[in-house]
């Protein structure tokens, strides 16, 4: 694999790994919301659960945000990388011959 395939393809990984994360929370979000209004129990017992939900929804959502965010600048920190090697080459095979 040459190296720009690999640096175009370092960030597309970050940004498919940022979208299936909001997916899978959207989902969560959109199914727990389906859930609460369907089931027959009491306001204040369906306020207090949405309550729980949202804390652990927020917790969830931190977690995987600095996964994300993990991944993208690990992507980002070999795609700099590559470029400095990239970069350092002539000047190696220069001191080279």
């Amino acid at each position: 694999m040459s190296e720009q395939v690999k640096q175009d393809v370092m960030p597309k990984q970050g940004m498919q790994v940022a979208k299936a994360a909001a997916f899978i929370a959207g989902g969560a979000i959109i199914g727990a919301g389906l859930g609460l209004l369907f089931a027959p129990k009491a306001g204040a017992e369906t306020r207090r659960d949405v309550s729980r939900y949202a804390r652990k929804a927020q917790v969830q959502a931190t977690r995987w945000s600095r996964a994300v965010q993990s991944g993208v600048k690990e992507a980002f920190d070999r795609s700099r990388e590559l470029v400095k090697n990239r970069e350092s080459k002539p000047e190696l095979e220069a001191a080279l011959n």
